[in-house]
């Protein structure tokens, strides 16, 4: 039988589990950026908290070994997208976990428009729909550098453009109609007097022409 080994932890928890602001502030990155658990972003704190120990150590390194890993590790974070041309060590200290949340690939897919919601771009993922440099990958953590290239997989019926899950604006916005609302003509009001009930029309009376009265005359 082979050797039963046990993987490492790569990242370490809070070190005191009840603390209401950092709780409050997981919650909310969670909900934002769309994470399965708090678990991701633990893994993050720790890949930022190990860069920003390298970044101090070599601060104090003014050998030739260390100006090379300098170079290296600025060079590393420009190609991410989180630092730009130009920057120093000093700017690697002032990296915030939002910055690496950003460059997610679940967040990228959300940024470039390929997903409507975090969740969608997830599902997508885990799934097999995306690709990287033409490669499917279902991880939704990857970091995503500068310079790849972001695609649904050729098999996926995603590629189809009247797949009722694209955000299709354009073909949306064609569809609308410009409804005018025509007011609708007002009755006009009745008088009280209109109201009421009308009266019968009186008969005209017809008068009888009177014959003048003949007297008998007698012979």
């Amino acid at each position: 039988m082979g050797i039963v080994r046990k993987p490492r932890k790569k990242y370490s928890g809070p070190s005191h589990p009840w603390e209401g602001e950092r709780i409050e502030e997981e919650r909310g990155l969670t909900k934002e950026y769309g994470l399965k658990n708090k678990k991701e972003i633990w893994k993050l704190n720790s890949k930022l908290s190990a860069i920003k120990k390298q970044a101090k150590r070599l601060v104090a390194d003014t050998s030739d070994q260390g100006k090379k890993e300098e170079e290296l590790l600025i060079k590393r974070l420009i190609s991410l997208g989180i630092l730009t041309e130009g920057a120093t060590l000093d700017d690697i200290l002032e990296i915030s976990v939002r910055q690496l949340l950003a460059r997610r690939l679940q967040s990228m897919i959300l940024t470039q428009g390929i997903a409507r919601t975090s969740k969608q771009a997830r599902q997508m993922i885990a799934h097999g729909h995306i690709t990287v440099n033409n490669n499917k990958t279902n991880i939704p953590s990857y970091l995503v550098k500068t310079s790849d290239d972001l695609a649904y997989a050729p098999a996926s019926p995603f590629t189809d453009k009247e797949h009722p899950e694209l955000v299709i604006v354009k073909k949306e916005d064609s569809k609308k109609v410009d409804v005018v609302e025509v007011p609708l003509k007002e009755k006009p009001k009745e008088t009280p007097a209109e109201t009421e009930a009308p009266k019968p029309e009186a008969k005209e009376e017809t008068k009888t022409e009177e014959k003048p009265e003949t007297k008998e005359v007698k012979e």
